[in-house]
């Protein structure tokens, strides 16, 4: 047999290296994701992992009579942004409706007002999961939402946005407790007697947190309710991450960094969240996640209209259909800037960054304000996932996102509140 020659090898090895080339070229070629491939491995991730949202003004909506939530409502047509269907059409699994009543009068009757309007809120969440125990269920600790979620159903927790109908009674937050309560926006946008508003424009009152506040971040570690620090004033934010016992949320708020807006957080809050345990959740108000142009015309025209409006839990049925079409006609005659999911997987990049992966979580605050293009209502939350698993988040950070957090901190302030109980027992 003649053996090759040099030149026979080297020409031989050549013809190898390039064949080796083209399957390794032909392979990635085969691997290559096509959108379509991206989209549904996104919706079979958003279908495994258990997909919580920490805030919805719906209970506004329920206590409007002939209001159903197992009936589809049209939000172009309504407004309507979360009922059962849609929940299910997003793939949304459990969602925290917050029993939201406006800052009124500080005294006797507009406390009293308060927690009946409250109180009518939460008892609206229970009879509408009692009379579609079929489809939802309400949820008390942090293991109902797995649960609910292997027999099919939504599980429905109960929140309070704003502390005002507390009033000055601090037995009122166990009453709220008893009822199903399990986080407490402390204020919203104006100061009240527990804490100060990142929106009050006469400023800050008591400096963070009251004295009485202070109690009552106490006695919500006692027995088991989430701290919620969304719209306080960042000096609320650093009193509550002292006071707490156990760590805090921010059931609907943003990266300041990413748009400088008084309601987000700065870095520096950030990582201290982090350092607290705590979770921070992303909402979908455009101003919140975006900045827009200066539009002195639009910025007038909206003062006007608010300064004449009733509180929302005092309108008549006319009265609330009225103010959505003010409002709409607004935005039709003074157009701003579409905030996109983009947006928001943004301002998750950045609190990632910052503050970690086990930090930051979802509450995208419909039926107060929520909704933008590509996440507009509760059927469109998919969309988040899919942004997400563009940017490369795996699906073990996606669920951590969409859900464990928050369920990582509920058991945390559940096992703080245990002991507690127990120390105070003994």
């Amino acid at each position: 047999m003649t053996k090759p020659s040099p030149i026979h090898l080297f020409v031989l090895a050549t013809l190898l290296l390039l064949s080796g080339c083209k399957k390794k070229a032909d392979t990635a070629e085969s691997k290559t994701e096509t959108e379509e491939e991206l989209v549904q491995r996104a919706l079979e991730i958003h279908e495994r992992v258990l997909t919580l949202d920490t805030h919805a003004d719906t209970p506004l909506r329920m206590i409007e009579p002939g209001f159903d939530m197992a009936e589809r409502h049209d939000p172009n047509e309504t407004g309507s942004k979360v009922d059962y269907p849609r929940m299910k059409d997003g793939g949304l699994d459990a969602i925290f409706f917050a029993a939201f009543v406006a800052q009124d009068i500080r005294d006797d009757d507009g406390n009293t007002r308060a927690k009946a309007l409250c109180l009518q809120m939460i008892d609206s969440i229970v009879s509408s999961t009692q009379k579609n125990s079929d489809v939802v269920g309400l949820a008390l600790d942090p293991d109902d939402a797995y649960s609910l979620e292997k027999a099919g159903k939504r599980a429905i927790y109960i929140g309070i946005e704003n502390g005002y109908p507390i009033g000055q009674d601090l037995s009122n937050v166990e009453q709220y407790f008893n009822k199903g309560v399990r986080y407490i926006t402390l204020v919203h946008s104006s100061n009240n007697d527990l804490a100060d508003s990142a929106t009050d424009p006469k400023g800050a009152e008591h400096g963070g947190i009251s004295d009485f506040g202070a109690k009552v971040v106490a006695e919500m570690n006692r027995l088991g309710i989430m701290v919620d620090v969304s719209h306080g004033n960042d000096s609320v934010f650093y009193d509550a991450v002292k006071m707490s016992k156990a760590p805090i949320i921010a059931s609907h708020s943003n990266a300041r960094a990413v748009t400088n807006h008084e309601r987000n957080m700065t870095d520096e809050m950030l990582q201290l969240m982090a350092e607290n345990g705590g979770v921070v959740q992303l909402t979908m108000l455009a101003n919140y996640l975006r900045e827009a142009p200066p539009n002195a015309a639009r910025d007038s025209a909206m003062a006007a209209l608010r300064a004449n409006m009733k509180p929302i839990g005092e309108m008549t049925l006319e009265e609330r259909a009225t103010m959505r079409k003010s409002f709409q006609e607004l935005n039709e005659k003074y157009p701003a800037p579409p905030a996109t999911v983009e947006h928001v997987a943004d301002h998750i990049d950045h609190i990632v960054k910052i503050a970690g992966i086990d930090h930051v979580g979802i509450g995208c605050d419909f039926d107060g304000g929520g909704g933008i293009e590509g996440v507009f209502d509760a059927s469109e939350v998919m969309n988040i996932t899919i942004e997400l698993v563009k940017r490369g988040y795996t699906e073990e950070q996606i669920e951590k996102i969409w859900g464990g957090n928050l369920i990582r901190v509920f058991k945390e302030v559940q096992t703080i509140a245990e002991k507690l109980q127990a120390s105070e027992a003994s």
